[in-house]
């Protein structure tokens, strides 16, 4: 059974996922990260694929990706990396990141090498719905990843009904429509958006993400939801320049987040 949804049926509360840049703050860092984020007691990885134009993206994990490319991160380095990760590390893995270097390295080929190092889920924003169910859900359904589909507030019920017929792992709920990046507090309006999309009842776990920060945020989502997912909070905390190894960066990060609300 896939990784994901084993987690979802141990653990229906409180999910916590983390997204982090391949490749940053320091080329090697990767792998650090990762093990440090399990040991710490995060639920779910999210490894972000730098790419140069990620319009969805806020200044903070924009930075971060262009600093990986500056480091020399590419999708080929980044699967040497995790080659064998497996062999010390449980907690499923998602890659998020943009079509186009997908494209370039080769739908395909990317999928397989993806498989090979123990990738559970893929999240790609901006693959319109139409197009992957034409051309790109037979090879990954094929592969055994869960395909992972955003939301929006804007997000109408019927088109969220067809977009989790062709999800798998959870549903990635938007909490809000502009880009990402760090807020301190859960609005109204988004309330109301977290309990309309509740009361549909729908078969698939939720994780909201876009805006969770802290653990004020974390614990209100997560009372709408299964989860959340905590991105450029996480990214500042790792470029913080204070002189400590990057494990601990880690750990006193989660641990901020991780409190009983």
């Amino acid at each position: 059974m896939n990784r994901i949804d084993q987690l979802f049926r141990r653990k229906n509360n409180r999910i916590l996922s983390v997204y982090m840049t391949a490749g940053y703050p320091r080329i090697g860092d990767t792998v650090e990260i990762i093990k440090a984020l399990e040991s710490s007691g995060v639920d779910m990885i999210e490894i972000g694929i730098p790419f140069s134009d990620p319009l969805a993206d806020g200044e903070v994990i924009q930075k971060s990706s262009q600093q990986a490319l500056e480091n020399g991160m590419s999708l080929k380095l980044l699967f040497s990396q995790l080659k064998g990760i497996r062999s010390f590390v449980n907690t499923p893995l998602v890659l998020m990141g943009y079509l186009n270097p997908v494209l370039a390295y080769g739908f395909r080929k990317f999928i397989e090498d993806a498989v090979r190092v123990g990738i559970d889920g893929l999240i790609l924003p901006d693959l319109p719905l139409e197009i992957y169910r034409e051309s790109f859900r037979e090879d990954l359904e094929d592969s055994g990843m869960k395909y992972i589909m955003l939301i929006t507030p804007q997000t109408s019920e019927n088109r969220i009904r067809e977009i989790v017929g062709n999800s798998g792992g959870f549903l990635y709920m938007v909490a809000d429509s502009a880009t990402t990046g760090a807020r301190n507090e859960i609005t109204g309006a988004q309330v109301e958006y977290f309990r309309r999309v509740g009361a549909m009842k729908l078969h698939i776990p939720r994780l909201i993400g876009f805006g969770i920060s802290n653990a004020e945020t974390f614990n209100r989502a997560s009372s709408f939801a299964n989860g959340a997912i905590i991105g450029s909070a996480f990214i500042s905390a790792l470029g913080d320049e204070k002189k400590q190894p990057i494990a601990d960066k880690v750990e006193e990060f989660v641990a901020s987040i991780i409190q009983h609300p």
